[in-house]
């Protein structure tokens, strides 16, 4: 179990970064493809700034905005005795600093981490999932969302979730300033027509693409969260279980934002029938495929 779980790990890692370079090249090409068809540079130059920005806010910012999205609160040791207990031994054995603990009251068994480094990470899990899961798999839990902030996962979506903000954003510009005809490339100048359509056809479904991408990214880092918590535990099976049942809540969370979905180590709206649909649009990929992963079978 052990080798096949190393493998994983480090095959998700590699093709998690293939698809941020790709990404990166791809948010350029459109903000290139909008700055030539309004002949202007500013447009590529404004935009990208902007994006650098966008992202270093939300990397300093994120833990605070999505704890109030949540209404979570802090968690004492008291009330949540065995959260707290987890927690700690499972950081000694990683050897990371003790992260700030938060719950969420709500039935429904979900967690998520954020923070931007280990030094401030933050672990937070619903009053439902705390009541629910018996204390091998509370491990299982808090193993998978301690290997988000070991394995960087907070800054790798808010940079992939940023840069889809920022191909919206510029695909928008594009929409605005050719419906009142501004600034656009007279191709009667020698400009190339089918380049022409070519950019407009690419900066009108780049939102659609980029939202893809980013999805595709979120559901490689839960694979990549569970095969590195199954490292940590040496028990793959505990957060198998905790899965299954977190699977098998069919209600959705009562704060549940598609803004905060991708953070969450289940699907915070609830069960849903995983056809190809729902594998193309959604931030988790199906339980069935992750417990098949945890314990070695194919699904």
């Amino acid at each position: 179990m052990t080798p096949s779980l190393y493998q994983e790990r480090a095959s998700n890692v590699r093709r998690t970064w293939v698809m941020m370079i790709g990404f990166l090249v791809f948010v350029i090409a459109v903000g290139y493809g909008a700055a030539w068809y309004f002949d202007s540079s500013v447009i590529l130059y404004v935009a990208i700034i902007f994006a650098i920005l966008m992202n270093i806010w939300a990397y300093w910012n994120s833990d605070k905005q999505v704890l109030s999205m949540t209404n979570a609160r802090p968690a004492t040791r008291e009330e949540f005795f065995d959260f707290y207990t987890v927690t700690e031994n499972l950081v000694i054995t990683a050897g990371m600093p003790m992260p700030k603990l938060y719950v969420i009251q709500d039935p429904a068994p979900n967690a998520f981490s954020t923070g931007r480094d280990e030094k401030h990470a933050v672990v937070c899990a619903t009053t439902g999932l705390l009541s629910m899961m018996s204390r091998v798999e509370l491990e299982g839990v808090v193993a998978h969302e301690l290997s988000h902030v070991r394995n960087r996962d907070i800054l790798l979506m808010t940079t992939a979730v940023v840069l889809a903000g920022f191909v919206a954003i510029v695909a928008d510009i594009f929409l605005r300033m050719s419906f009142w005809g501004g600034g656009r490339r007279d191709d009667r100048g020698g400009g190339n027509a089918i380049l022409m359509v070519l950019a407009v056809v690419g900066i009108l479904l780049a939102p659609l693409a980029a939202t893809l991408i980013e999805l595709a990214i979120s559901r490689r880092r839960e694979y990549l969260a569970d095969a590195s918590g199954a490292l940590l535990t040496r028990y793959p099976d505990g957060l198998a279980s905790a899965l299954q049942k977190i699977g098998g809540y069919a209600a959705p969370m009562r704060s549940a934002s598609h803004a905060t979905a991708h953070l969450f180590i289940g699907d915070p709206f609830g069960a849903k029938p995983a056809d190809w649909i729902d594998r193309m649009f959604s931030t988790h990929p199906p339980i069935k495929d992750r417990i098949a992963a945890l314990i070695g079978q194919k699904s």
